[in-house]
């Protein structure tokens, strides 16, 4: 009989052990992407007037990345470029899609969900789509279970930016843009008309992530939490209206803040927190022109919609208790587009057969100090190629692009105009200047040489404009 015991002990111990090396291999995976957030809108980062406690909690139990990037500084860009694990150019997706675009993913793309789907993964998207709103191009048919959602950014609508629905015919904005829809799966289930409409999307979103991982407890899955916000125009609910210091875009943080700690709260309470990677990322930086209803670079350098670090580097933390070491931070070179090769590797699955150009960063997860990448990034601005990094060292290349400096932002949801700017040839060193404001280029020409390589390897690969991406990776994008 003690012997037996015995046997049974060790055979628990052993089956056990089994399990719990099989429940490693499968982690859920939660990635939430803010839209519009700016370096320096978390308290980590240098936030002031509002708390992000539950932020803050994510970065002390888990991972701070300092260096860490977007695939391109816009919205549908950088969501193909973190779904697909590619540089959004090369699969024909570039700036923002409009509710009157006829075109989306292609359907020979695979998603990070069509990976984790074929591993068993249950998959589901609540928030921003903006990868192509006719139904072919939505969440189900590109390996997601189900959607909840709008399919574009949130100020594509016929409303002024007082609110008010645009009764003039005539105006482009009324010709141009529907009445902003909230999709289930494939379909239409309301209309969003107004900012009261919009105030309730957050807690929408989140609550149905909730209701997701509770359902999904016993089993692996990816949630995808795309928020609409701070993307203007914003809107808080009632529970977060005028509780910041700093007026409607920090009730506004302080909101996420909140949703942040609902999806750490719902896994902690399924006890499935330790083995789930929980991302924690944005779109691009701040939409500056809106004043204050955008967010802060923390120093860097412009915003949304250019490749200076203000509109291409993001803040990002990560947690994995099983994994990932608490309170590390990372300064090496990573970016969305690694999502995609590291999650496959984490859970077996397999790579596309296409090219991808992330790569994997799990060593970096695991908390080595290794160099994964090969030290360098492109940035793209739509198809041109406007500046490559290397280490530190970030040469800009001769390109025009919209700038915030010189000009007085609006206020209250109200866009100020913006500035225009033609850069020429530029050496910075990111790590002694990251607000780009002293070009070296005359001190180093061995780097600047180095780095053009670099440019001519993108050029054959990628292309630098429309009219001459001969690279033989360049693929299509999906079209009605």
């Amino acid at each position: 009989m003690k012997n037996f015991i015995i046997y049974l002990t060790l055979l628990s111990l052993l089956l056990f052990s089994c399990s719990e090396k099989e429940n490693s291999s499968t982690p859920n995976i939660v990635i939430i992407f803010m839209d519009d957030m700016g370096y320096g809108d978390i308290s980590n980062f240098g936030a002031i007037n509002y708390k992000t406690p539950n932020l803050d909690k994510l970065v002390n139990n888990g991972m701070l990345f300092t260096n860490f990037y977007s695939a391109q500084a816009v919205c549908s860009a950088s969501r193909a470029g973190l779904l697909t694990g590619t540089y959004p150019n090369r699969i024909g997706i570039s700036g923002a899609l409009m509710p009157y675009s006829n075109i989306g993913i292609h359907k020979n793309e695979k998603t990070i969900a069509e990976i984790v789907k074929e591993k068993g993964y249950a998959t589901a998207i609540f928030g921003k789509w903006h990868l192509g709103h006719h139904k072919k191009f939505l969440p189900t048919n590109h390996g997601f279970d189900t959607y909840l959602g709008i399919p574009y950014s949130n100020d594509m609508w016929p409303v002024d930016f007082d609110g008010n629905q645009i009764p003039d015919t005539s105006d482009w904005r009324k010709k141009s843009y529907p009445q902003l829809p909230l999709i289930q799966d494939l379909e239409k289930i309301k209309e969003i008309r107004t900012l009261e409409d919009q105030s309730t999307l957050t807690t929408l979103y989140t609550e149905k992530s909730v209701e997701f991982i509770n359902k999904n407890k016993n089993n692996p899955f990816f949630l995808y939490l795309p928020h609409s916000m701070p993307h203007v125009p914003i809107a808080v609910s009632n529970k977060f209206n005028g509780k910041s210091k700093q007026g409607l875009y920090g009730d506004l943080m302080m909101e996420i803040d909140w949703s942040v700690g609902e999806i750490m709260n719902a896994l902690k309470k399924n006890n499935i927190d330790k083995n789930t990677l929980l991302v924690f990322t944005t779109d691009n930086g701040p939409w500056l022109n809106f004043g204050n209803h955008a967010g802060s670079t923390g120093g860097l350098r412009e915003g949304k919609g250019t490749s200076f670090e203000g509109g291409q580097r993001v803040p990002t933390a990560m947690m994995w208790p099983n994994v990932i070491p608490k309170g590390k931070i990372v300064n090496q070179i990573a970016s969305t587009i690694d999502l995609l090769p590291t999650i496959t590797h984490i859970v077996n699955g397999n790579l596309p057969k296409h090219t991808i150009d992330g790569i994997n960063i799990l060593s970096l997860l695991e908390g080595k100090d290794d160099n994964p990448r090969d030290h360098f990034l492109y940035y793209y601005g739509n198809n041109n190629l406007e500046a490559v990094r290397k280490d530190n060292w970030k040469l800009v290349l001769p390109h025009k692009s919209r700038s915030y400096k010189g000009v007085l932002p609006g206020n209250d949801g109200h866009p100020g105009k913006y500035n225009s700017i033609q850069t020429g040839l530029e050496l910075y060193n990111l790590r002694r200047d990251p607000g780009e404001e002293y070009n070296v280029i005359d001190l180093y020409p061995e780097i600047v040489k180095e780095i053009e390589e670099l440019v001519e390897k993108a050029r054959r690969d990628l292309g630098d404009n429309l009219t001459e991406r001969k690279g033989n990776n360049i693929r299509s994008v999906g079209t009605l």
